[in-house]
């Protein structure tokens, strides 16, 4: 399941991936398909399928079931009113509004397709720009009626809640509105896209959070007309053709980045699908970090204005502070992906895209040196901004490489360059050294700041995590233990006794009456106290989030044992083999802390003891303690000092 949203890799027994919920540059985002669980040791977060749903979508949970529901064809039962205003309030608004969001694209690709309007304009403009009815379904396209409310009308008709088709934006509501009343509170009220061809926008999943719209007469001035943002659309998070593409990207290891809904569309037309959208809006960080849970290298398509590409530089830099690699493709001046396209066949369309790819930095060194290769100042101002966007790249080697491509380019001496770009960096430091997004990057300059350790070193809370890490991982397997009796004559009868791992623990600690400080690992252990053995699926999909998390967390790790018998010849033994080694050392390495605790509380109450009964007392329950700590020590191997 978490494979529809993120490229996931083979490592051993599990997958790995980059986190898709904090920027990473190496994946750290692990995934075990057995206990059907994730862990990010990047970020600390971790969870089942629900939870993953539910942090990415940022769903709650009822909604994330649903979701899953709905995706693997499986029947839930749910209580609800059949009447669709009883069923609109029993939703929450988010979901409402991927309710009305369907439902307008249905509405919307009904009347392209199959009234009189929608055919003769809407799809006659479509046809003429060569889409197929494949690609006209592919991207759910339609057509908006152009009259003022025949959208909002039909929809409230169907029993859709006025409220959320404005807060979907469909409708538009005005403010002052003295037209409306009781009998009908949509008087005033009129579509937001009359009279347009109608893009939906889908999130990563599939489902439509809004609209683009596209006039088709002259005289309108608005020719796009996006929704607003609302609860489930935010533009700076969305990026158009994301949901179609991501396996296309994944398997190409490259996206293509254009401007427009079209553009995406003709691209697809000849075979290329592995491309997106940002809709219009400035590239957002957001947008770039989606790109890079699939792949590290954007492609950038430019129309032939020099102009709009050197505006859209900030954008790439800000690709290129995400540490990935930005290629550019610049078509013919007047010409853009989509009319390229069409003017072209499917391979003469990748053959020019194929042959006409280049970096991003020499691209830019070579446009502007254009402008300023006979003017000082404007060259030492481009050296500047070139400089800048190398320095943004987190990888010392791709700086050099391109430091050095940048001489050639610009006819420099190298030397030069590399003094510049390490003023930029240092200035670059210093400007963010308190900013959280330069933590990742561990220089001399930057090292990483020691975490503080905690100073109490009576704490049992590691021997408890240790104990709690073995039940959860091993609690249901079986250990051998030899038994010794001794018979009336004297004979020593030796037995083998097998054993469940959780009930030789919790019997050994509570004979001794051990209690835990630690009060999750305190819930987890009570729950193995009882007659039956919980299962690890029993704890990582507990209600108490804190009780998954940690169940999560110790039973997740970021490496793997590789296979060295079967590559040097060489046996290692896993922690299974020795299970019960490690069990009887976690037992008594818990009982030793516990002893010593004991034995500085004593010797505190010794101190300050004051009659001779109680420091009689003491003192023999010192040396009683004592003795059990060699005894311990002894079994550890262990030379205990204090």
């Amino acid at each position: 399941m978490v494979g529809d949203f993120l490229t996931l890799k083979k490592r051993g027994v599990n997958y790995i991936a980059r986190c898709p919920f904090h920027n990473e540059k190496t994946p750290s985002f692990n995934v075990n398909p057995v206990r059907n669980i994730y862990k990010c040791f990047g970020c600390g977060k971790g969870g089942d399928s629900v939870s993953f749903v539910m942090e990415h979508e940022k769903l709650t949970y009822p909604e994330a079931l649903r979701y899953l529901a709905k995706k693997y064809n499986i029947e839930i039962e749910e209580i609800y009113n059949r009447d669709i205003e009883e069923e609109k309030k029993l939703e929450n608004e988010r979901e409402s509004l991927y309710v009305v969001n369907a439902y307008a694209q249905k509405y919307f690709t009904e009347t392209l397709l199959n009234t009189d309007e929608g055919r003769s304009i809407g799809l006659s403009y479509f046809k003429e720009r060569g889409l197929t009815d494949e690609i006209i379904n592919k991207f759910q396209l339609g057509y908006a009626p152009d009259r003022r409310t025949a959208f909002t009308d039909t929809a409230i008709k169907e029993g859709y809640n006025l409220d959320y088709l404005v807060k979907a934006g469909l409708t538009i509501r005005p403010e002052s509105n003295p037209d409306s009343n009781i009998q009908n509170p949509a008087s005033g009220c009129f579509d937001r896209f009359a009279g347009r061809i109608m893009f939906p926008i889908h999130n990563i999943t599939g489902r439509v959070i809004g609209f683009g719209g596209r006039a088709l007469k002259k005289d309108i001035k608005a020719k796009y007309v996006n929704s607003p943002e609302s609860e489930i659309y935010h533009k700076s998070n969305v990026l158009y053709g994301m949901n179609i593409a991501r396996k296309a990207i994944s398997n190409e290891d490259n996206c293509y980045l254009v401007e427009g809904y079209m553009d995406v569309i003709s691209m697809h037309i000849v075979g290329i699908e592995n491309v997106v959208a940002s809709s219009g809006t400035s590239l957002t960080v957001e947008q770039i970090r989606i790109i890079k849970r699939y792949t590290s290298n954007i492609t950038i398509m430019y129309d032939g204005d020099p102009a709009g590409i050197k505006a859209s530089f900030r954008g790439i830099d800000m690709i290129l502070e995400e540490g990935l690699n930005v290629r550019v493709v610049l078509f013919p001046e007047g010409d853009d992906p989509d009319s390229y396209s069409r003017k072209h066949s499917e391979s003469e369309v990748k053959s020019f895209i194929n042959g006409n790819k280049t970096d991003f930095i020499r691209f830019k060194a070579q446009l502007l040196y254009q402008d300023a290769k006979n003017d000082p100042i404007k060259k030492s101002e481009l050296i500047r901004q070139i400089v800048e966007s190398i320095a943004l790249m987190p990888n010392a080697i791709n700086r050099t490489v391109f430091i050095q491509e940048c001489s050639k380019i610009m006819k420099m001496d190298e030397q030069s360059l590399l003094t510049e770009l390490n003023k930029t960096l240092r200035r670059r430091f210093a400007k963010n050294a308190d900013n959280a997004q330069y933590d990742d990057y561990i220089t001399i300059d930057n090292p990483p700041v020691p975490q503080p350790v905690d100073s109490n070193r009576d704490t049992s809370e590691h021997n408890e995590k240790e104990i709690i890490r073995l039940l959860l991982n091993y609690g249901e397997k079986s250990i051998q233990m030899k038994t010794e009796e001794t018979d009336a004559d004297g004979h020593v009868k030796t037995e083998v006794e097998t054993i469940i791992v959780a009930r030789f623990i919790v019997e050994n600690l509570l004979v001794d009456n051990i209690n835990f400080e630690h009060d999750i690992y305190r819930k987890i252990f009570d729950a193995y106290s009882g007659e039956a053995v919980p299962t690890l699926e029993h704890f990582i999909h507990h209600e108490d989030k804190e009780i998954s998390t940690t169940a999560i967390d110790l039973t997740t790790f970021p490496y793997f044992l590789s296979d060295w018998k079967k590559k040097q010849g060489i046996e290692v033994q896993k922690e299974e083999d020795i299970l019960k080694v490690a069990v009887e050392f976690a037992i008594y390495s818990f009982k030793l802390k516990k002893l010593m605790q004991m034995i500085s509380q004593t010797q505190k109450e010794l101190e300050n003891a004051t009659s001779d009964d109680d420091i009689l007392d003491l003192m023999t329950k010192k040396k009683n303690l004592d003795h059990a700590k060699n005894a311990f020590s002894k079994e550890l191997g262990w030379v205990v000092l204090r």
